[in-house]
């Protein structure tokens, strides 16, 4: 069946139309916003798997069709999907994950495929929308709607889904996901807001888009969509839960006391062990693996919950504001630009900075155009760190979000391109993990940038919240551990300075969150920040002044713009020549401006000579070192400074005859010289105004012989000489 409706959606209308798109997929979507438009379509599998997982995939396509565009590179094709697409692909999998039924477990795919893209900034609404969408319209059982939307700030004033120029402007760029009940799911970066702005823009948010997900249960109803009436569900003994939970309460209440993870673990380890051997000897004939996961997981469920509600006490011995001891150290890779370990009890991040070139931009091609990045954070999550032993792999969909969301936090102190024209790539090596990996990124990216040299604007650092719920009672935590993200109710990460929020990522496993409890979980996190903040200035407290010594450098020199040409050269000759001998990126602009990049402090300084030298303008009467460039019989070619030559005449080689040049000079030769002409553009230099003069010689008429004034020329040619000598033959000079 067709169906298309549409309703206003912030500045623009959106509409869902369905029924004539890949008809044969469980559910299939266009959706439209002006003139950008995505097909959302979800399948499912015919048979469920084991287990209590639910295998879902959400994948977000931008192809460069859809923006009237032919790939780049040899193969005109897209391959691997862009940082982009993984991200989308991730906001639209958090808000719609938890809403399938417990027990579904049938393989389930949706795939947006971006179609048209037109000048509004809607792709992670209309993926989102779009996917509950698709999964309302089909026979899978789904729990939603949900919608989304982005939220921005110009001015004081909340705006729904702001175009790319009005974010320009914006200090929030955030995405939300909410049900009709409540927030389900938010993502966003901010400049150094207050805390009431981010209840106020999730409120706004929240009621603008309440008709998306009421215009998704009315196009449900008109369609007459058939549920699964049922669906296989792995079935569990009671009677086997219960004896499994006899036998392994006990120990398992004094291993929720353990502090350390890995005891911890190894010590729940040991009583699976045992309670499968206690349940196999007493139901030998029985199936019990699944009763005794599920026995084991209620029972840590309870009592790690059951403390925090009742005894304020966490599984570390914790309170539910306390943060876990901090250490910090700086500088400890010698040949790093900039390197930071930062440890939060059993969470540690080796953090490295890298400084770079212009050359060394990351650039990307998107349907939103080509884009340069000179801020790059990359955030790594080896399985050592964890305890686990698997197969390394390229970067997951886990691990480019983690650092996305370390890069919005860190992205609004890093200073502007024009006054700290470096690339910058931070790399964030998760040693240990224990909860909260995301944010010990932040923070030891704060302090390798600081070790740096980087002059960020202001410290940066992050925490991690949880919540318990409890009827109508709520208990934040600070600081969460792996366990407590696990078995709480909400995953609440906040990045910021002293002064304000900069990043934020929140999911909620909970129907709803009263708007006091989000207040007091963002003020509780902001306690928690300035007290890291707090601990981080024991290490470093502001940006080194200098930076490393490996470090590249970047130098800035204005010339005359007349002279650009003779620093160029010919065909580029002279500045190939001063790249190739000291290795530095140099870039020249009309203005006069020449920008030096060099891999170190050495190579920078030597092309700065390089540079000064070749649009030095030669003064009368200075002295400058040249080099022999060619001997000829009246003398020697020097070349001087700023692509320079001069003529060495014989005569000015030495206070006594000199009969062969060659006596006195070779090619290459450096000498220090003396400018003592200048006609017709051309240079003479003197090489024995430098030396003693002899005794005899007459000091006066040498010193009048150089301080001559050459501005006033006798003879404007050798034309004009023969002619005022009348006697129209070549000038010719005797020898000396």
């Amino acid at each position: 069946m067709y169906l298309k409706k549409e309703i206003p959606f912030g500045n623009t209308t959106l509409s869902i139309e369905t029924g004539k798109m890949a008809k044969q997929a469980a559910g299939s979507v266009v959706m439209r916003a002006g003139d950008t438009m995505l097909l959302a379509t979800v399948t499912s599998g015919v048979e469920p798997r084991l287990g209590d997982f639910m295998p879902l995939t959400v994948d977000f396509v931008s192809k460069m069709y859809a923006v009237g565009k032919i790939p780049g590179g040899y193969f005109k094709r897209e391959t691997k999907p862009p940082e982009s697409d993984v991200l989308i692909a991730r906001l639209t999998d958090r808000p719609i994950r938890p809403l399938f039924p417990d027990g579904y477990s049938y393989e389930t795919q949706i795939v947006v495929t971006v179609l048209s893209v037109g000048d509004e900034n809607v792709y992670e609404s209309l993926s989102i929308i779009g996917s509950s969408a698709a999964l309302m319209f089909s026979h899978i059982p789904f729990q939603g709607p949900v919608a989304g939307a982005k939220v921005g700030r110009i001015d004081g004033k909340y705006i729904l889904n702001p175009t790319l120029e009005q974010f320009e402007e914006s200090d929030i760029d955030i995405t939300v996901a909410a049900s009709l009940e409540a927030i389900v799911m938010v993502e966003g970066e901010a400049r150094e807001v207050q805390e009431e702005v981010i209840v106020e823009a999730l409120a706004f948010a929240h009621e603008a888009l309440k008709p998306a997900c009421q215009l998704q249960i009315e196009m449900m109803k008109e369609l007459n969509i058939k549920k699964m009436d049922s669906f296989e569900v792995l079935e569990y003994d009671e009677n086997l839960i219960q004896d499994a939970k006899r036998f392994a309460t006990e120990p398992l209440i004094k291993a929720t006391l353990i502090k350390t993870k890995a005891e911890r673990y190894n010590t729940y380890y040991q009583i699976k062990k045992d309670t499968v051997a206690y349940m196999a000897e007493k139901h030998p004939d029985v199936d019990f693996s699944g009763e005794v996961e599920k026995a084991l997981e209620e029972i840590k469920r309870e009592l790690i919950r059951g403390r925090i509600i009742h005894e304020d006490l966490r599984i570390d011995g914790r309170n539910t504001k306390q943060i876990r001891q901090i250490t910090s150290e700086v500088r400890l890779l010698p040949r790093v630009h900039g390197s930071a370990l930062f440890t939060r009890g059993e969470t540690q991040g080796l953090v490295t900075v890298t400084l770079g070139a212009p050359r060394d931009l990351q650039r990307t091609e998107t349907i939103d155009g080509d884009i340069e990045t000179s801020f790059m954070l990359h955030y790594n999550f080896p399985p050592y760190s964890v305890g686990e032993a698997k197969p390394l792999r390229s970067p997951g969909r886990r691990e480019i979000g983690h650092g996305n969301l370390a890069l919005r936090g860190l992205k609004h102190v890093i200073p502007a391109y024009d006054k700290f024209p470096y690339t910058i790539r931070v790399v964030s090596e998760i040693l240990e993990s224990n909860g909260s990996s995301s944010m010990a990124t932040v923070c030891g990216s704060t302090l390798a940038l600081m070790d740096a040299g980087v002059p960020i604007l202001k410290p940066v650092a992050g925490i991690a919240m949880g919540l318990i719920e409890n009827g109508t009672d709520y208990y934040v935590l600070s600081d969460i551990l792996g366990d407590e993200d696990h078995l709480g109710d909400m995953d609440f990460k906040v990045v910021g300075t002293k002064d304000g929020i900069t990043s934020l990522q929140m999911d909620i496993k909970v129907k709803g969150l009263p708007e006091g409890v989000l207040s007091q979980a963002l003020q509780q996190a902001k306690e928690g920040r300035v007290h890291i903040l707090n601990e981080m200035a024991k290490a470093i407290a502001e940006p080194n002044k200098e930076l490393s010594p490996f470090s590249p450098r970047f130098s800035e020199l204005m010339v005359n713009p007349d002279k650009l040409g003779v620093l160029i050269g010919p065909s580029g000759k002279n500045i190939k020549k001063i790249i190739e001998e000291t290795k530095a990126d140099i870039e020249i602009k009309d203005s006069g401006s020449v920008r030096i990049f060099a891999p170190n402090l050495k190579s920078c300084q030597l092309a700065e000579q390089r540079v000064l030298d070749s649009v030095l303008e030669l003064e009368l009467n200075q002295i400058y070192e040249g080099t022999v460039s060619a001997i000829r019989e009246i003398g020697a070619i020097i070349q001087l400074p700023g692509n320079n030559s001069a003529l060495l005449h014989i005569s000015e080689i030495a206070y006594e005859r000199v009969n062969k040049v060659e006596d006195y000079l070779k090619v290459g030769d450096v000498i220090q010289v003396k400018l003592i002409q200048q006609r017709d553009g051309k240079n003479s230099v003197s090489l024995k105004a430098l030396l003693p003069v002899p005794e005899g010689v007459s000091i006066e008429k040498e010193e009048k012989r150089f301080s001559k004034d050459d501005s006033k020329k006798d003879y404007d040619s050798k034309k004009d000489y023969d002619s005022k000598k009348g006697n129209g033959k070549p000038f010719n000079r005797k020898p000396r």
